[in-house]
Order: C-alpha cells, then sequence, then structure tokens
C-alpha cells in the first residue's frame, strides 16, 4: 500500500487512543489528526479504555502494551470480541505483545507518523471491522 493509499484508509476514522504516557498520548493524537483521523478517545487506564470502547464509537484503536503495571490484554481482548481493528505500541518489540494478538501491527517506540499510518491502515484492511 503506497503512502498516499495509508493516509486515504484512516480519514474519517474515528480512533481509540490508550496510552499511559502524556507526552506519548498528545503526540498520537496529534499524529492521527493529521492523518485525518478522528480521536475518539483517549485513557490511560484498562477501565477507562473500556469505557470508552463499550460507548462503540471507534473504527480503530492504538494500545500501548503495558499502561504503568498493568497489561493491555483486557483491552485488546474486548477489542478484538467487537471485530475492532488495533495495533499496538510499544519499547520493547513485538516480544511485549500479548500472544494472543500477536498477529496484529506493531509500532515501534519512538515511531514516525508514517509508520503508524502504515500499521493502522494495514490493520483496517486485514480486519474490517
Amino acid at each position: 500500500m503506497a503512502e498516499n493509499d495509508h493516509h486515504a484508509a484512516l480519514l474519517g476514522r474515528r480512533v481509540l487512543v490508550v496510552e499511559d504516557e502524556p507526552f506519548i498520548a498528545m503526540t498520537l493524537e496529534d499524529m492521527l489528526t493529521d492523518l485525518g483521523c478522528i480521536v475518539a478517545g483517549s485513557a490511560a487506564q484498562i477501565d477507562d479504555a473500556l469505557s470508552l470502547i463499550a460507548r462503540g464509537e471507534i473504527d480503530a484503536a492504538v494500545l500501548d502494551v503495558n499502561l504503568g503495571s498493568q497489561k493491555i490484554d483486557p483491552v485488546a481482548d474486548a477489542l478484538a470480541r467487537i471485530d475492532c481493528p488495533f495495533v499496538f505500541t510499544t519499547g520493547y518489540g513485538r516480544t511485549g505483545v500479548p500472544v494472543s494478538h500477536n498477529m496484529r501491527g506493531v509500532v515501534q517506540k519512538p515511531f514516525r507518523m508514517e509508520d503508524l499510518a502504515k500499521a493502522l491502515a494495514d490493520e483496517l484492511t486485514r480486519v474490517p471491522g
């Protein structure tokens, strides 16, 4: 998929951001907005993320693998149950991704906007949502 195709695939998509580091969360929100996405919500804790998912107003999500001492597994599981596409962000590489979701896209921190665009667009293509 070409760069322009990645951007086109993301236009108007409502994306949930689940990230506990405020600077990284703000950076993700800015990147998503620049890519034409709508930030559907942002959560720094598992319970908050699950509440936002329950509202049902998201097309995709970007998940940090660890929220403090909490693993992201419950959020990834909830998204998978509703066939909502998502990708992980992590500084640990694929080894930090929950085993049951290791086929999902991974964006290695630190990442560029194009890395995020490609991973999200690829996941939206793979899981129609």
